[in-house]
This record gives structure tokens, sequence and C-alpha cells, in this order.
């Protein structure tokens, strides 16, 4: 006859349980939220729990789980008679090419641009430096709340070269991508641009214009782009709202 587990070892074999079923509900939760943002359910219904259950090998509980962090996340809710819905799209944003952000999004709905602030600055140390300019040399800020379908969808800061961005002010800021204008004034396509994308908290500001909670995760993209000779030419702070927004590109592997 087997041996009884000793007492002190069955609260440690309960919390295991209960962490693998966690661990079951956010995977499941992750296939689902890319057939979501993928538009892999028809209709924005989802399928009944009893069938998410069998096409994945999962208990109900663990459906109920991954459902119950998918509506935490606001990608879906629950509605009587209907089922589990989609409730919210996120836009997706490429990563592998140089774009502006009405160009990115171009097939979703036309971008627009609050102009919050324009107008020069002197340039803080590790502007100067990531420009290749001077210390307290005067840079074009610009901040601008981008909308896509009347919905705020990020806040952007920017930092140029007063010799090139001066000339923006006089351009139409509000309708055209930063990208485009910049093109258009030097008279050639952009080079290439270095980005850090990183989740950050909101600040109270950054909440308020965003319509986000304080304190809400955003995704902050850190981008310099500089002209086809490498001269650097534009320092971008962008922060997204992360739910309504995805990160996507296509890598490959260098031998």
């Amino acid at each position: 006859m087997p041996a009884e587990p000793a007492p002190a070892s069955l609260p440690v074999a309960a919390a295991r349980r209960r962490r693998l079923r966690a661990d079951r509900a956010r995977e499941l939760a992750d296939l689902l939220r890319h057939q979501i943002l993928t538009g892999g359910f028809p209709g924005g219904v989802l399928p009944l729990e009893d069938t998410i259950a069998t096409d994945f090998r999962a208990s109900r509980n663990t459906v109920r789980q991954a459902l119950d962090l998918l509506r935490g996340e606001q990608l879906v809710e629950r509605q009587p008679g209907v089922g589990t819905v989609v409730v919210c799209e996120k836009y997706p944003h490429g990563l592998d090419r140089l774009q502006g952000l009405a160009e990115t999004l171009h097939e979703h709905g036309r971008v627009t641009n609050e102009v919050r602030t324009v107008g020069p600055v002197a340039a803080s140390g590790p502007v100067a430096h990531r420009l290749g300019l001077p210390e307290h040399t005067d840079v074009l800020c610009i901040e601008r709340l981008r909308r896509l379908g009347g919905l705020p969808l990020s806040l952007d800061l920017s930092y140029l070269p007063m010799d090139i961005g001066g000339e923006l002010l006089d351009c139409d800021l509000e309708n055209t991508d930063v990208f485009r204008l910049l093109e258009s004034l030097t008279g050639g396509p952009l080079g290439h641009a270095e980005i850090t994308l990183e989740a950050v908290n909101a600040d109270a500001h950054s909440a308020a214009v965003l319509q986000a909670p304080r304190g809400a995760a955003v995704l902050m993209l850190e981008r310099l782009t500089c002209l086809p000779d490498g001269r650097p030419v534009d320092l971008e702070f962008i922060r997204f709202r992360g739910d309504r927004i995805t990160m996507s590109g296509v890598l490959h592997r260098s031998v």
C-alpha cells in the first residue's frame, strides 16, 4: 500500500496545482488573444466555452479563467443571449518599415493630429547628444495627440534640429505625418531609425491626454530617425495606449 504523503507536502502540491492551472489559463488567453487580434472570430463572437475547451483540450475552469483575463484587458465582454464578444479593436503597427502613423494605419481610417505644443526649446544634454548638437542648442519641440476614429491613440513628443525643423512651423502638422513633411523639405526619403520599445506607467499628464487611467501601462516607442547620410533629424518619444495598438514585424535570422 503506497505511503500517504506527509502533511507538510499537501499545501505545496495544492499550490503547484493552482499555479499550473493559472499557467494554462494564461497560455490559453495568449492563443485566444492572437485569434482576436487577427480576425479569427467571424462576427466578433467567440465560440462557446465548451467548444473552446474541446478545441484546446482545456477544462471549463481554465477556459473561464482565460476569458476572465481577456475581459480584464477589455478585449472581450459577456453579453447575455450572445456569448463572449470582441469589444476592443487593436490596430497593428508594423516594426519592419519606417513609416509615420498615418501611413501605417491608413487601412483603418484617418489619423488626426491635435498639435498641443510647437516651438523652439533649448535642448537638454540627452536630446542634444542624440541629435548630434551642442548642449542647449535650440531645437523644435512638437507635441501632438494622435487620434484614430476619434479615439486617442498616441501622444507624440518630437525634437528636431532647427535648420530643418524650423521649416515645419509653416507646414500642416495637423493633417500630415512629420516623416512626409521632412521628406518634402529635404527632397528625398529618410534613411533609417533606431527604436526602443518598452512598457511604462502613464504619468498624470499623459494619462489625462490619452484618456487612460493614471498609472496605466502604455507602450513607449523611442525612435531616432536619420537622413540617408546618417544625420539624426527626428528624436521621438511616442506613448501608445496599449489597449489600442499591437506591435508586429518580420525578423530574419542572419547567418
